[in-house]
């Protein structure tokens, strides 16, 4: 069988790596969607479509290989919206989400769903870590490694100060 597991990955952190991990036994591919991707450089979205792909790439190069990213553009649509999605990834037959509204979308058109376990939601979590990030209170612990260093190189932190200085 083959999953869609979608997420904006703002950042991409262990809860992410979790559920994916959870998903190896049970699924032959993953696609990855990589969602809200024309967002980028806002406080809610700080990064680039490129960026989170990076980081996805990063968290999982040693240990999964049975992935492939896509990028899907928000339509603001929910009657519309999984068409959309369908467009952007091959055929797949269960969706993977905790998401109660991709959860109800995605039931009303037929698709399988497989609610992984919740992992600290509360911690991990892209604005928790954004907060984080913004305040220089500890974050390394919330994404993987890998992912910690590009976020490093990419000077994560000081580009989310600097939105969050001016968004209103």
């Amino acid at each position: 069988m083959k999953a869609l597991f979608l997420g904006r990955f703002q950042p991409f952190h262990n809860g992410h790596l979790q559920v994916i991990k959870e998903c190896v036994p049970r699924f032959q591919h993953l696609f990855i969607g990589i969602g809200s991707s024309q967002y980028e450089h806002t406080l809610e979205n700080p990064f680039t479509v490129e960026e989170r792909r990076q980081m996805i790439e990063k968290a999982l190069e040693e240990d999964i290989t049975f992935y492939e990213v896509f990028a899907i553009p928000d339509i603001h649509n929910y009657p519309r919206w999984v068409a959309h999605v369908e467009q952007f990834v091959p055929p797949f037959d269960v969706v993977v989400a905790n998401n109660d509204l991709t959860l109800q979308l995605f039931r009303e058109k037929g698709y399988e769903l497989y609610q992984p376990k919740i992992y600290s939601r509360e911690v991990y979590c892209g604005r928790e870590i954004r907060r984080r990030m913004i305040n220089d209170e500890p974050w390394s612990d919330l994404v993987p490694g890998a992912v910690y260093r590009y976020l490093l190189e990419l000077q994560a932190s000081q580009r989310l100060k600097k939105l969050d200085v001016v968004s209103p």
